[in-house]
């Protein structure tokens, strides 16, 4: 396996904790968000889980094909609906850009 390899390919992972009581609402909004993206050919995995012990945090996992296909996917959404009504459920937030190495499916 060869390390540091720079394929281009952005990969984060996002936390979102909802307010009280909204883990469930706004783990459907990004439900949605990851059915919009179903035809994104820039958006290579977005995946929505809960936190088993902690219901109200929701962690998404993204791979994209490169810095400009998700640049362009958040120009895209900015000021949206959908962006607005998960702002509203959203206690706080915290996102990783991480480099990715390989593994399956990478």
């Amino acid at each position: 396996m060869e390390f540091g390899h720079d394929s281009g390919k952005i990969s984060r992972y996002g936390k979102l904790t909802a307010k009280p009581g909204k883990g469930a609402e706004l783990a459907g909004i990004l439900l949605e968000a990851a059915g919009d993206l179903e035809s994104d050919p820039g958006c290579e995995l977005y995946i929505v889980n809960r936190e088993s012990a902690s219901p109200d945090v929701v962690w998404v996992t993204e791979l994209w094909r490169s810095k400009a296909d998700l640049d362009a996917s958040i120009e895209r959404i900015r000021g949206s609906d959908q962006v607005q009504r998960t702002m509203q459920l959203v206690a706080g937030a915290e996102m990783v850009e991480l480099d990715l190495l390989g593994g399956k499916g990478a």
